[in-house]
């Protein structure tokens, strides 16, 4: 009989809470404690699940097999640390920790202790960005040159802890985290070279808009786009954007519930004297109206996806049926990547990586 995931939740702030909505929908898991220094957090906690103050007291709980680590950014570490010694295995927020050295250090314990460690990166699951990645993995535009990621807000200022450097605030950390992950997850190549313009727009203290350049050894140039106050009228412009050009064709994805299209051309055009396009900028072969019939459009590929499978995936994992999704020698990778950004913006120079 398989053995169930018995969990229990450190920090249950909103992605505690999160979590435990998710778990109550697992037939292979159960919900046995949660722990928060404010008591407040356990309001509407069912009875027979157990609470806790402090965290020593829920990782000596017998019961628990599993922890989820959801406690604000800067003590992702501690709190790693002191569940792998209590022999649990780990499932920690993301961002996994606020530098590289702080991800070895995860990773050394964790493997001394044996116990099985990994992080909620559960975009990779988005159903935005299955799409996209089903769109690379089968060369559905032929062999790709650039994509770009984007996501765009209106509100401008961050909120709660979020405002502060020293817990991991701003959006390098917050959504930066999962949209780097995503392309580096996408593109299985080396990534040579970074260059980042990471700015404080509307916020003092903590970044709010960064665009990112990645060159990956493969030739793909990918481009990641955030701004918390990057203001456009444009219908759904506050949500997700893809845009993947190869070299059969583009795609364009708009939406977390992606709405788009796969473009090609019915004909190239041919290197030989031709008719030209007279435009109101002069002639052209190549920018002016597209002549009937040339632009052909195709569906989106199909994709089913939803965060739950980041548990479906550990849990198979666990029963060893499936290998780990979300490694933490991918995560280190990624924490590498953060910190060269910040080098990169800081001097305004491309630096090498890989």
């Amino acid at each position: 009989m398989n053995k169930k995931l018995q969990i229990g939740i450190i920090g249950f702030g909103f992605m505690g809470q999160t979590h435990a909505e998710t778990i109550s929908k697992l037939e292979y898991a159960e919900l046995v404690a949660v722990c928060d220094t404010n008591e407040n957090q356990f309001e509407g906690v069912p009875k027979e699940i157990k609470t806790f103050k402090r965290a020593e007291d829920l990782l000596a709980e017998s019961a628990v097999n599993t922890v989820i680590i959801a406690v604000p950014n800067q003590l992702h570490l501690e709190m790693v640390l002191k569940a792998a010694k209590a022999k649990k295995d780990i499932i920690c927020e993301k961002p996994l920790a606020l530098n590289t050295a702080e991800v070895k250090k995860m990773i050394e314990v964790t493997t001394a202790e044996n116990v099985r460690f990994t992080v909620h990166q559960q975009r990779r699951w988005d159903h935005d960005y299955r799409v996209a990645k089903t769109i690379y993995d089968q060369e559905l535009l032929g062999k790709p040159y650039t994509i770009k990621s984007a996501l765009y807000g209106f509100n401008g200022n961050m909120h709660d802890w979020h405002v502060y450097p020293e817990m991991g605030g701003g959006m390098l950390y917050d959504w930066g985290v999962h949209l780097i992950d995503q392309l580096l997850w996408m593109i299985p190549h080396k990534l040579k070279t970074i260059y980042a313009d990471v700015r404080n727009v509307i916020n003092d203290q903590v970044d709010d808009y960064f665009n990112l350049q990645l060159y990956f050894e493969n030739g793909v140039n990918a481009q990641i786009e955030l701004g918390t106050y990057f203001l456009n009228s444009s219908e759904n412009w506050f949500e997700r954007h893809w845009f993947i050009g190869g070299n059969e064709g583009s795609a364009k994805i708009d939406g977390f519930n992606p709405q788009g299209e796969i473009t090609r051309t019915s004909a190239l055009l041919s290197n030989v004297p031709g008719k030209i396009t007279m435009t109101h900028a002069g002639p052209t072969r190549s920018f002016g109206p597209a002549p009937e019939g040339r632009i052909l459009t195709e569906a989106l590929p199909e994709v089913t996806t939803n965060h739950q499978m980041f548990f479906d995936n550990y849990y198979a994992y666990t029963q060893g049926k499936e290998e780990l999704i979300v490694k933490p020698a991918e995560i280190l990778r990624l924490m590498g990547v953060v910190e060269t950004i910040r080098v990169s913006a800081k001097y305004h120079q491309s630096m090498n990586f890989e």
